[in-house]
């Protein structure tokens, strides 16, 4: 049993005991490939390494391509209205302005004339598209909002995170509703742009600042056929019109066939495109979400311990993260808790599948123990636990997770707050697993 003594106002120690024990179509006729052959290739981390966008960190030919850009725009460009995107002028923008030339010249491996073309294409685009004022309009899909298409939270790096699941368009009438005709394609497109445009918004676009997005697909229950037309349109507007804006794409909760949709489209996508990949199949969210993002900032649908109503109140709390062994009981004892205290924790576990239980031991000789949540089994579809208990004597607060039942590893996290019985401000005990 894994024991974790947090004490307050002490700093925390743990000690340890050995454990007591769509992008294309797919015919319903493939077979179902090997274990060995559907992810091997796929579960390696990223190696793609992000642009500082410093002019000083490019080679000769590079700089060269950026001046000569900025040339030959400031040529074919009036000089009476600058061409700007994102409020930041292209030719006289200085470091900023460069960063967004870079990301076109990247595009085209700094070939110029391609690069120019591309911008220039892009620009007539979002003139007429409208895409400069769209944030501002009302489409029409609240319902959609933070399911289908939402950016919630920043990655360790700073990143913002944009979310993306068409798990919902399995239902018909959802998706007659928003797809049935081609005016309702056109307006949720209008909508993906807008969702895509606020995120553009959190954006520094300078050297060694967060130029870039991290996008999470979950293809849990996507409806391959009925989506291949908005999928195929979605891509290449953003492929023609967001050039390097996304810094990793991780794919979350990937049915076995994806291997054989990826040999499709992967010829269609660049090397450079393909190693920002991270693909992780179903029932792996957390573990792989958590490398790269912290725990506080993933949506609890995804095993981590942000809500939507968490974010109206400023930066979420820190929670400290933790590994279950296979085989393993976790035992996170807070203690020093007082009379009268009100404590408040979350906790999760990555795919659950194991018991939890929580529990107050008072400090007094003859009171009883409190099951404060009886121990139960937890799902795996099941998100964080959130709970409040009020102490009527001092005591500690025991949170349990017992993961005796199976062998696999499994990512979780907490955080708790205990706030004291009088009119003082609470006492925020924020902890760090070593």
């Amino acid at each position: 049993m894994q024991k974790l003594h947090l004490g307050h106002p002490h700093s925390p120690s743990m000690d340890t005991t050995p454990s007591s024990t769509p992008f294309q179509d797919l015919t319903e006729a493939s077979p179902k490939p090997s274990k060995k052959t559907t992810f091997t290739s796929f579960m390696t981390a990223p190696s793609f390494k992000e642009d500082t966008y410093f002019v000083s960190h490019l080679k000769p030919s590079e700089k060269k391509a950026l001046q000569d850009l900025r040339d030959k725009l400031l040529a074919s460009s009036d000089s009476s209205n600058p061409v700007s995107m994102w409020g930041v002028p292209l030719v006289d923008g200085g470091d900023r302005g460069d960063v967004l030339l870079l990301k076109f010249l990247r595009a085209r491996d700094f070939r110029v004339h391609d690069a120019l073309n591309m911008l220039l294409k892009c620009l007539a685009w979002r003139t007429e598209f409208g895409a400069d004022n769209i944030v501002e309009e009302e489409l029409g899909f609240k319902e959609l909002e933070g399911v289908v298409a939402y950016t919630h939270g920043y990655d360790r790096e700073g990143h913002p995170v944009c979310y993306n699941a068409y798990g919902v368009f399995k239902d018909k009438e959802m998706y007659e509703r928003v797809f049935g005709d081609e005016e309702k394609l056109k307006r949720f497109l209008r909508w993906r742009v807008q969702v895509l445009e606020r995120g553009m918004k959190m954006l520094h676009f300078k050297p060694g600042g967060v130029n870039s997005l991290i996008q999470v697909t979950d293809l849990k229950d996507m409806p391959k056929r009925e989506l291949r037309v908005a999928s195929n349109q979605i891509l290449s507007l953003f492929q023609d019109n967001y050039p390097e804006m996304v810094a990793r794409k991780i794919f979350i909760n990937v049915p076995w066939y994806f291997s054989l949709l990826y040999s499709m489209f992967s010829p269609f996508l660049t090397q450079r495109t393909k190693s920002k990949f991270l693909i992780s199949k179903e029932g792996n969210a957390a573990e792989t979400l958590y490398k790269f993002i912290r725990p506080e900032n993933i949506p609890v649908r995804y095993g981590g311990l942000s809500r939507s109503s968490d974010l109206e109140n400023g930066p979420p709390k820190p929670a400290s993260e933790f590994t279950v062994k296979g085989g393993e009981k976790v035992n996170i004892q807070i203690e020093g808790i007082e009379s009268g205290a009100t404590i408040t924790w979350d906790i999760v576990v990555g795919g659950w599948e194991l018991e939890y239980g929580a529990e107050f031991v008072p400090i007094a000789e003859g009171s009883y123990t409190l099951a404060v949540d009886k121990a139960r089994k937890i799902m795996a579809t099941e998100e964080a636990i959130h709970n409040t208990f009020t102490s009527k004597e001092a005591g500690k607060m025991v949170l349990s997770v017992d993961n005796s039942a199976s062998r696999k590893k499994k990512v979780a996290a907490y955080r708790y707050f205990v706030r004291k019985c009088s009119n003082t401000p609470s006492s925020e005990l924020q902890l760090s697993l070593k």
